[in-house]
């Protein structure tokens, strides 16, 4: 009977994993080994080259710099994302306090319709209306801050490059509350309602309750969403494609997978992309490995 159960779920899992090794793990092989050449990209010989590739990325300074961005935005955009949608999540999904009921607030669907809402646009359409809405001369951002008599207030926001990197942050943050706030309310509402009640036989309020079960019971979820946010951070190809092109002004904006694509595309360097391609892969795995690592804690029964 074990040996037949194993074999069905072996089945079904098949086509996916081919898949998965035709479509993900064959051509991640295949960048480990273009970065050991010199391959410009457009047909002609992989010319081996060894780690001549690896050790010209250790002296490149624009990797560094684009490299120094991720690490702004790694440290900015998961905590900030999880701050508010834990605040929304905690908002929508407790009610009362000392006293009173705990449970979802009146009006939670409506809520969570609007809260979710931009996640629910195409990353690249919500990008392109952001665009527009951070013109200098026509957008409306500066639109509003003239009609409210803030005109000294109104930038360049993509254009500047002590404004461009924060306008792209602001618009990621945006863009990814919904998400992470669908998932904690999912989390939230899973933790069994006679936590909730013996919370509120202790006088607890709707911080105490937050905090001490709400989170405690649900950190795995909050852990799946920092990490899934860390990469995003780690990325943030599309965003800085269309919200800057070119890397920004003076390359404020440029990362790590931008400097990777104009190498490639270019320059015609597609060995030395490749190169900076294992370098990003390793590092996302290891930023997923500290946090697990940092974060794993007993499994809490209820």
């Amino acid at each position: 009977m074990r040996h037949a159960r194993t074999r069905f779920v072996a089945l079904f899992l098949a086509p996916a994993l081919a898949l998965y090794g035709v479509f993900v793990l064959y051509p991640y092989a295949q960048g480990v080994v273009v970065s050991f050449t010199d391959w410009g990209g457009y047909g002609g010989e992989r010319r081996f080259v060894g780690l001549a590739n690896y050790a010209e990325l250790l002296r490149d300074e624009r990797f560094w710099a684009a490299l120094g961005h991720n690490a702004v935005f790694l440290a900015v955009l998961p905590p900030v994302t999880l701050g508010i949608a834990v605040l929304l999540a905690a908002l929508t999904a407790v009610a009362g306090g000392p006293g009173g009921r705990l449970g979802p607030v009146a009006g939670a669907g409506l809520y969570r319709a609007v809260f979710v809402m931009p996640h629910v646009l195409p990353l690249v359409m919500s990008l392109v209306l952001w665009q527009f809405v951070l013109t200098p001369r026509i957008g409306l951002l500066n639109g509003l801050l003239e009609r409210a008599g803030l005109g000294g207030w109104a930038h360049a926001w993509l254009g500047e490059p002590g404004t461009a990197r924060w306008a792209v942050l602001a618009v990621l943050v945006w863009g990814q509350v919904g998400f992470a706030y669908l998932l904690l309310l999912a989390a939230f509402g899973a933790v069994p309602a006679e936590c909730l009640e013996a919370a509120q036989l202790d006088g607890a309020g709707r911080v105490r309750v937050v905090r001490s079960i709400l989170l405690p019971m649900t950190v795995r979820t909050v852990r799946a969403v920092g990490v899934f946010l860390g990469m995003l951070a780690l990325d943030m190809f599309v965003a800085v494609a269309i919200l800057t092109p070119d890397g920004g002004p003076s390359g404020s904006t440029e990362v790590v997978a931008t400097y990777m694509q104009r190498l490639a595309f270019s320059a015609g360097r597609f060995g030395y992309s490749a190169t900076i391609g294992v370098a990003l892969t390793v590092l996302t795995l290891a930023f997923a490995l500290v946090t697990f690592r940092v974060t794993r804690r007993e499994r809490v029964e209820y």
